[in-house]
């Protein structure tokens, strides 16, 4: 089914509504609660600038479209998909999410998710189920990572883990530290990011610092740098916003290599080898490496670390060979050492 899009015009006869009501009222194939989904999704746009309040006012002239996504797959189906667990029990499991895999079904990828898996994974013996709470598309899932990074995840497996790890997280007590490899250098060597982070107001696949946005705190730590090309961070999450790290970071001008969404500006005068290299490295630079909670049941204090796949180190010695074939060694290990340490 193609996507569709809606457009309508306000007239004087509708000044002053609620933008909700008024499209109940213009829209009766969408029901007042569907259009209010659809804000909070970012699918309405007023006069081209995507808008989320249900309550505003509608005046004569503004043009609204209102996007409808295409219908969500069936019920996901349990596939054989192996998993990297590093804990599993009753209530609860923690596992290794590799770059490229999905997390939850969704238009385009109906199966091969990690969902997919985790049912599959449940299914072959293992303790306990997966908690209903994510709904039908979402079993388990407290959390998520983006398709193109890697790293830890905690899921839940029973309903009152996911109500308690899900409470954590809202209110921040989650420790979540991140690997990046970025094209360019911080201005400082340790720092921390607090703006706030919204919707895109023009593309709704993307987040920025909107200043109606959701309060959002990012610690970085530089570890190694190749010059000014590109550097190795350690970034905290002191918040959880969509897209946060990538969001953050590109305050600075720095991008992550490989960021499909956030492409940074090309970089110029790049040397075949290295061109060749991030041709293939094929995902983003972005690893969850550390991730530290309270147990939702037992109240145990855990705390899991899984460094990044050996591809980072490969490819930050390609950007540290670029400054060494370019002359300019004195310059490639400037940083702070190794993540970690």
């Amino acid at each position: 089914m193609i996507r569709r899009t809606l457009t309508v015009t306000a007239t004087a006869a509708d000044a002053d509504q609620r933008l909700d009501k008024f499209l109940a009222g213009r829209l009766p194939e969408l029901s007042r609660a569907r259009l209010q989904a659809l804000l909070e999704a970012g699918e309405v746009s007023r006069d081209g600038v995507l808008i989320t309040e249900a309550s505003c006012r509608v005046k004569p002239g503004q043009r609204f479209a209102v996007g409808l996504p295409e219908p969500k797959p069936a019920r996901p189906q349990a596939e054989a998909i192996p998993l990297d667990v590093l804990y599993e029990d009753e209530h609860l499991l923690v596992l290794d999410k590799p770059a490229g895999l999905v997390v939850h079904p969704a238009p385009g990828h109906a199966g091969g998710t990690l969902v997919n898996a985790l049912l599959g994974h449940c299914q072959a013996g293992s303790a306990g189920g997966l908690s209903g709470i994510g709904g039908v598309l979402r079993p388990g899932i407290v959390h998520r990572l983006d398709k193109d990074a890697s790293g830890l995840m905690v899921v839940a497996k029973d309903d009152r883990a996911h109500v308690r790890l899900a409470a954590q997280f809202s209110v921040h007590r989650i420790e979540r530290v991140y690997e990046a490899i970025v094209w360019g250098l911080p201005p400082r060597p340790s720092g921390s990011i607090e703006r706030p982070i919204g919707r895109h107001p023009k593309d709704r696949k993307r987040m920025a610092v909107v200043e109606s946005g959701k309060r959002a705190l990012t610690h970085y730590r530089l570890e190694a740098a190749a010059g000014t090309l590109g550097a190795r961070l350690r970034v905290t999450l002191a918040t959880g916003r969509t897209h946060q790290i990538r969001v953050h970071l590109g305050t600075l001008g720095l991008g992550i290599i490989g960021d499909p969404i956030y492409r940074p500006r090309r970089r110029a005068s790049l040397s075949p080898a290295l061109k060749q290299h991030l041709a293939g490295f094929g995902r983003m630079a972005l690893h969850a490496r550390i991730l530290g909670f309270e147990h939702p049941v037992t109240g145990a204090s855990l705390r899991f670390e899984r460094p990044a796949p050996a591809t980072f180190d490969r490819l930050f010695e390609c950007l540290q060979a670029e400054l060494t074939d370019a002359g300019d060694s004195r310059l490639a290990n400037h940083g702070a050492g190794k993540l970690g340490a």
